[in-house]
């Protein structure tokens, strides 16, 4: 065990974590900025801590797959640049980028937040294809979390643009925005020995045995999990995992 695990751990069992919060708590400051970007049809920052995550959404027409002529469809891609963190290269995306963006994307999904039936233009021929984009501005841990929520956030604040003619006019915006049928938010349980904390900073995910990111709807209904870490999970502590989920989702909700 190193030097700093063995601290954090030996803090851990006092309820106490290496900034002084409670086992529990979320960082401070805990904020959520709608409309950061004029460009985009949506957007939204996040910051949780020293972590700033930025969404944005924008908006194409295209063809629907041919086995779902009658829906739009979402791409999610995740941007962990230099400026963020020392640990992060320029160039194509790394495993941990992708890792990000579908966790977000299985959120959205999975919980049937769009109705992607409701994106169709004409059927067969074309329909909105909704592009989200989720930039790391600064990384002090609990990525998937932060941007669990600006993509959310981002979502709720889009409008489309006008369509006519089978031309898009992007600087004319209506007042026309995405329906979410539900509201997926991500929290991510870290096991630190054998302790359970959230919302880590970048020094207790890397000495995190493991992780589990769960995703949950208003209602607690679970609609993704991704398992991360080198460490196995007992049975008893995902079952942990998921009710700390549930209850610490609701006070990320409530900034919404």
């Amino acid at each position: 065990m190193s030097e700093l695990k063995s601290y954090l751990v030996d803090l851990l069992k006092k309820g106490k974590r290496l900034d002084g919060r409670n086992i529990l708590d979320v960082r401070a400051p805990f904020t959520i900025e709608y409309g950061v970007s004029s460009t985009a049809e949506g957007s939204a920052q996040v910051t949780l801590g020293d972590t700033v995550v930025m969404a944005g959404v924008k908006v194409e027409v295209g063809t629907p797959y041919p086995d779902q002529p009658d829906q739009g469809s979402i791409m999610v891609g995740a941007e962990l640049i230099p400026l963020s963190s020392p640990r992060f290269e320029a160039g194509p995306p790394t495993i941990e980028a992708i890792e990000l963006a579908r966790v977000v994307d299985r959120g959205i999904r999975e919980s049937k937040a769009i109705d992607f039936k409701k994106l169709c233009i004409e059927v067969g021929e074309k329909a909105w294809i909704i592009i989200i984009d989720i930039v790391v501005m600064n990384d002090d841990g609990g990525l998937f979390d932060a941007s669990s929520l600006a993509v959310l956030a981002a979502l709720k604040d889009m409008k489309f643009p006008e369509y006519a003619d089978g031309k898009i006019e992007y600087k004319k915006k209506t007042d026309k925005g995405m329906e979410l049928e539900k509201e997926p938010i991500a929290v991510t349980v870290f096991k630190v020995g054998p302790h359970l904390i959230v919302d880590p900073t970048r020094e207790e995910e890397e000495v995190a045995d493991a992780r589990l990111t769960i995703t949950t709807t208003v209602d607690g209904t679970i609609c993704a999990l991704q398992k991360g870490g080198d460490y196995p999970l007992l049975e008893e502590e995902i079952s942990q995992m998921i009710d700390i989920a549930i209850e610490k989702a609701k006070v990320l909700r409530e900034a919404l």
